[in-house]
């Protein structure tokens, strides 16, 4: 029996601008409470940007990062950047070589936006600590729902 016909077309779902928005509001309450300046970056299932914001004394760098952290995790599929090390850690070339790639991070952050098991979008966080990046991502993350 031959296998079934891979269609052409594809659809996926993606995040909306005001869902962006709502992202990126109820993580700069988070890092509010948390007494922390970070900058935060909502992409959409593509990684391309939809919302930034820079909180007031965030490290100028953090704004890159953000942008750079929602982007990885919507490039490889949702993963979140805080898996990546232990992923590549006993890995020597990718360890050493993939980490050169341009705008992937490896390190706490960036996590996905998903409901109903779907890839929405990705929400960038830097300024913190990794875990208080992170925090502060998943905080976002969790204002989407289906």
């Amino acid at each position: 029996m031959p296998d079934a016909p891979v269609p052409d077309v594809r659809r996926t779902a993606t995040l909306t601008y005001a869902a962006a928005r709502r992202v990126l509001a109820v993580a700069a309450e988070e890092a509010e409470r948390l007494r922390v300046a970070v900058c935060v970056a909502v992409a959409d299932s593509a990684g391309h940007p939809l919302a930034f914001g820079r909180m007031d004394g965030a490290p100028l760098m953090s704004a890159q990062i953000a942008q750079d952290k929602a982007y990885s995790v919507a490039a490889f599929n949702g993963l979140p950047t805080h898996r990546w090390y232990d992923l590549i850690s006993g890995e020597p070339a990718l360890l050493h070589g993939i980490v050169h790639t341009e705008r992937l991070v490896i390190f706490g952050g960036g996590v996905p936006v998903r409901a109903d098991g779907d890839l929405l979008g990705a929400v960038g966080v830097s300024g913190g600590t990794a875990e208080q990046d992170r925090a502060i991502a998943e905080a976002g993350a969790a204002a989407v729902t289906a």
